[in-house]
């Protein structure tokens, strides 16, 4: 029989789970029913909109704008920050739910999933009615709501489940591409950003079904391989290969908008310190080695910059890692005050993969070798080998794993920061190795 894949989304996933989170400890207000968004502080510059509810949409305010705009839309918006643990917590127990009906789920974010329905047909007597199974069951238990697409692979099963929301079911057959797909602006269309839609309108091409029928040479010369990318997804083209097996990361990041700008080389490198010691661990608690270390800039003007270099071995050292972030760092910097900062390690290895080792790593006569001088009494300092600096690791990680993340912090840090500085929210990253993978 023909696949058929469901992708279940979670509506407004972040501000559905505030919402059953705050009416689950005695709150009378469901923040759904207002309008309200996730995003930050209205007293913190900090973030952009991550989820808005119904209510305002109608003030036309967008996912992925600054909150500070938002707030000029709406100024009796409200604003609430975002939990990321009790996020993690409310997808496991989704993804839970999911797996008592199968085991063939691919999760691609914290909100959404794929399900391959194909081998659970003979146990319904529709699609649909087992996708309003799930549905109502995830209502029922939870709380919150989810937008189910049902198609014949992943692609169509996307975009199906982004029609009208929510609470919804939608179905994207081939039949029915030309009167629900097509019609559709091309920008709806997965795959196609702001750059690619502009692009494309300026070449007279404006709806999913334009693009669809344009010469698929003509998009190759305009847009290289992502021309005929689009050209595919136009017309219904994906993979129905539902991935289950846990996704091998091969990114792991870290970033922090600062509640006040850094003007100071010091004060820079004490964020970095600070970015390098949560990634560093989030390597090591992973059993991971990066081999490519990147520093990324936001300056209070918005425009945004990035460096890239490779440390002298595989590592997830945080003093490697940090000494790295600092070099790109200031090879990076123009000097102009910083509104963001973020350090991330990508093209991992697993700890026990053969790495090559640099002259430092190995523990001769080498250690006792002077590196640096001391700054004040210019005393020689010799530079730790590479087993004490894990086994420093790994006492600072059983500390914290222990008596909580603040239980230990560098005299740096507490020296070249304010205390906003020192406080400010991190926001985690970690890419899949099949995050680009066609749908």
């Amino acid at each position: 029989m023909e696949r058929i894949i469901f992708h279940i989304d979670v509506n407004s996933a972040f501000l559905s789970w505030t919402a059953v989170e705050r009416l689950a400890q005695g709150e009378t207000l469901d923040i759904r029913t207002i309008p309200s968004i996730i995003g930050g502080d209205s007293s913190n510059r900090h973030g952009i909109v991550l989820a808005k509810s119904v209510p305002a949409k109608k003030f036309h305010i967008k996912t992925g704008e600054p909150v500070a705009a938002a707030m000029r839309k709406c100024p009796n918006l409200l604003i609430l920050p975002p939990n990321h643990h009790m996020y993690h917590e409310k997808s496991q127990r989704l993804m839970e739910l999911l797996h008592s009906y199968t085991d063939d789920i691919e999760q691609l974010s914290v909100d959404e999933c794929f399900l391959d329905f194909t081998p659970l047909s003979s146990r319904y007597e529709s699609p649909i009615a087992a996708a309003t199974q799930i549905k109502e069951d995830i209502k029922s238990r939870f709380g919150f709501t989810v937008n189910i697409g049902i198609a014949p692979n992943k692609l169509l099963a996307k975009m199906a489940s982004d029609f009208t929301k929510p609470d919804r079911i939608h179905t994207l057959f081939p039949e029915e591409i030309p009167s629900k797909m097509w019609p559709l602006p091309v920008e709806d269309l997965y795959m196609v950003g702001r750059s690619s839609a502009s692009r494309l309108r300026a070449l007279g091409i404006r709806t999913i079904g334009e693009l669809a029928s344009t010469d698929i040479g003509y998009l190759r010369q305009e847009f290289k391989s992502h021309g005929q990318l689009m050209w595919e997804y136009a017309n219904g083209i994906g993979s129905d290969q539902v991935h289950s097996a846990e996704r091998e990361a091969k990114g792991i990041g870290n970033s922090t908008t600062l509640a006040r700008d850094a003007a100071t080389r010091e004060e820079a490198h004490a964020v970095l310190l600070t970015l390098t010691e949560s990634v560093s661990a989030r390597l090591r608690k992973a059993q991971m080695l990066t081999q490519s270390i990147t520093v990324e800039i936001k300056y209070s003007d918005f425009t945004t910059c990035s460096h890239q270099g490779a440390p002298a071995s595989a590592t997830n050292n945080t003093n490697a890692i940090y000494d790295m972030a600092c070099l790109l760092f200031d090879q990076l910097w123009n000097g102009a005050p910083i509104r963001l900062l973020g350090v991330r390690g990508t093209k991992l290895l697993p700890v026990d993969a053969p790495v090559q080792l640099s002259l430092f790593d190995i523990d001769t006569a080498a250690e006792t070798v002077p590196v640096h001088r001391d700054s004040v009494s210019q005393t020689p300092v010799r530079k730790p080998s590479a087993q004490k600096l894990a086994q420093m690791d790994a006492a600072v990680d059983a500390i914290r794993s222990r008596y909580g993340k603040n239980s230990l912090v560098r005299g740096s840090i507490l020296t070249q920061t304010s205390p906003e500085q020192r406080h400010v929210s991190t926001d985690e990253n970690t890419a899949s190795e099949e995050e680009n993978e066609r749908i």
